[in-house]
């Protein structure tokens, strides 16, 4: 007898699942729900997109097709006229000053969703990457990575301090409290910049210290009035509105940390997020779906990046606080999931857990006591198991959603990619330096001289540069600014850069840093490829572009670099070595299966063609 026809599709998406760690488990007997999923056939893995970025490997799951097909290449972009480095998930235009400005999404091409509800079917989508500002569909989405917080970036938060001489970090501000130690104290809660004077909007705080010890109270004109912060714990979320003028006002919610109440108060708060019950600019569709669920499930993060990476990147909050707010990210994410799921009779439903993404990238070290970010740091045995931890929560969820499965479910669990090690860092740009490839302004010399941002260069004397996290881009007549690479030269250039960097040696560890280099055109296809990097760079495990190329900047020094952020996994590398996982409750086509693939197995499940312009096939037999 013939299996009932499939009425929905339920897609879990566990980020940045690393294979081997998952076929460990497994042998071990820690991921039952997924071995339930696995049966015989044990964990299939899913090639993944070049570069493997999670904004990159989302869009094509969801549009079936490769990068240059939908257009988002790196977390970062260019403006090629003014070299100008912006986000490469979304950005904001203003065509006239008499109206305000609106979020454009940098992901283009025809979603599986888009397709299902031109087909009458429902979708419910919540937190894929780049799905801001969100599409109109048949159905609820509540957008994902690329939501920006209050201030416009991936996650501004604030440091506030009595002691005197503290810069600020990475994504961040410091506000000098003027403490007693006794009496309240004034400070004030920064938000939106005003985008005429760049002045900060704020909202004015009270922190006022309670008999109990380590107790601090907030006081301010959010909700709740009075919040209570206890030492070492996160605080409930505060609600705030931000005055922007006369009739307009920008709304968010803001969590706290108290470092230390005494002497004097250490504090730290969260990014401020759109508060869902009034985004400054719509983050669901329908736009009252982030208001309804936060109505049903309590307030949640709205913005892209949910787990607070950067505070423990500059040593403001410890491995555990980092940790303890990871949790109620989970607890956040399986609330809306399981609210959505009951609710939930047909067609797809997606829901993405970003979580083991972060604890990878910030505890990955712990795995690796040669690690260079643990040196003179003594072993922690508890958080070298964090990130199985954090596998074994993702078990638990799909434990969850095996409840809702019936016989007329296709159930999908993937990963987008893989992870590894990152441990040595490649000074690209300087690597253009040194081929003469890249010149700096006269009188700056390499290192912090020569800035960021690709501020020091010196755009008549040079043919290419690089940002970004996956590759450099050709000084381009026509299209650069300032370009002097004439059109009918750049296809020799690219391919001879591509060779000369195929192979590159870090000699001081004795192995090859980069595996390969390919000119754009041997890797993407589409109406996108223009905006691609000229040449596609392959790390090999273990290496990764520096932080200083990535941001534009041109380091001094060996061209290899001790990476010892505590940012110290990363997948950033050969896509050939970072795959992702992937299970299903039926049958499917596990030779050869691709992150292009996922978006017509679902629509040839649910009785849907796929897209004219989609690469993948589906895997159902």
């Amino acid at each position: 007898m013939s299996s009932p026809a499939i009425r929905k599709v339920v897609v879990i998406g566990l980020d940045g699942l690393e294979p081997s760690v998952v076929e460990a488990m497994l042998a071990q007997g820690s991921l039952p729900n997924l071995a339930r999923l696995a049966g015989d056939e044990g964990v299939a893995r899913v090639a993944t997109t070049a570069p493997a970025q999670t904004p990159v490997a989302w869009s094509t799951f969801a549009t079936g097709v490769n990068p240059g097909g939908h257009g988002v290449f790196d977390f970062l972009r260019r403006d090629p006229k003014t070299y100008r480095i912006d986000s490469g998930l979304n950005h904001y235009e203003q065509k006239n000053p008499l109206l305000p400005p609106r979020a454009v999404n940098q992901r283009r091409g025809t979603t599986v969703w888009d397709l299902l509800s031109a087909a009458g079917l429902p979708s419910t989508i919540l937190r894929c990457p780049c799905s801001y500002p969100p599409d109109r569909l048949r159905g609820s989405l509540l957008a994902g990575m690329g939501v920006p917080d209050l201030r416009g970036g991936f996650g501004t938060s604030t440091y506030y301090t009595a002691e005197t001489d503290v810069a600020a970090r990475e994504s961040e501000n410091v506000v000098a409290l003027v403490d007693d130690g006794q009496t309240p104290v004034a400070t004030h809660l920064i938000g939106p910049r005003n985008p005429k004077t760049r002045a900060d909007f704020r909202v004015d705080l009270q922190l006022v210290r309670e008999p109990e010890t380590g107790v601090l109270t907030i006081r301010s004109a959010g909700e709740p009035r009075e919040l209570r912060v206890r030492e070492g714990e996160w605080s409930d979320w505060l609600k705030i509105k931000f005055k922007l003028g006369p009739l307009q006002s920008a709304h968010g919610i803001a969590r706290f940390l108290l470092i230390r109440r005494d002497p004097t108060i250490v504090l730290y708060a969260s990014p401020v997020n759109f508060d869902p019950a009034a985004p400054l600019f719509p983050i669901s569709a329908p736009p009252e779906f982030a208001r309804r669920l936060a109505d049903d499930v309590g307030k949640f993060h709205t913005a892209g990046f949910v787990e607070d990476h950067n505070g423990l990147i500059n040593e403001r909050i410890s491995e555990e606080q980092f940790l303890a707010q990871c949790e109620d990210a989970w607890r956040e994410r399986r609330a809306m999931m399981e609210h959505e799921l009951g609710r939930f009779d047909s067609g797809l439903f997606y829901c993405l857990f970003d979580t083991p993404d972060r604890v990878q990238h910030m505890l990955w070290r712990f795995r690796e006591p040669e690690h260079p970010a643990n040196r003179g740091r003594p072993a922690n045995p508890v958080l070298a198991g964090a990130i199985e931890d954090h596998y074994r929560r993702g078990d638990e969820v799909v434990g969850q959603v095996l409840d809702h499965v019936d016989d007329r479910t296709l159930l999908i669990v993937l990963s987008d990619h893989g992870f590894s090690s990152f441990q040595r860092q490649f000074h690209l740009n300087s690597w253009l330096l040194r081929e003469g490839l890249l010149t700096l302004k006269p009188g700056l010399v390499p290192g912090h001289g020569a800035g960021e941002f690709l501020q020091g260069i010196d755009w008549e004397r040079t043919q290419a540069y690089a940002m970004g996290l996956s590759g450099l881009f050709l000084n381009l007549q026509g299209r650069e600014g300032r370009g002097i690479v004439r059109p009918e030269d750049a296809a020799a250039l690219r391919q001879a850069i591509a060779e000369k960097l195929s192979g590159a040696r870090d000699d001081e560890r004795g192995r090859v840093a980069v595996r390969s280099a390919r000119p754009r055109d041997q890797v993407y296809a589409g109406p996108h490829v223009d905006e691609a990097p000229d040449v596609i760079v392959d790390y090999a495990p273990g290496h990764r572009i520096s932080w200083s190329s990535s941001m534009g900047g041109v380091a001094e020094g060996s061209l290899h670099e001790d990476n010892v952020k505590k940012w110290s996994g990363d997948h950033c590398i050969d896509p050939a070595a970072t795959p992702g996982v992937l299970f299903m409750n039926r049958p499917f086509r596990r030779e050869g299966a691709s992150l292009v693939d996922l978006a017509p197995t679902i629509l040839d499940a649910l009785g849907t063609d796929k897209g004219p312009l989609m690469e993948g096939r589906t895997l159902r037999p």
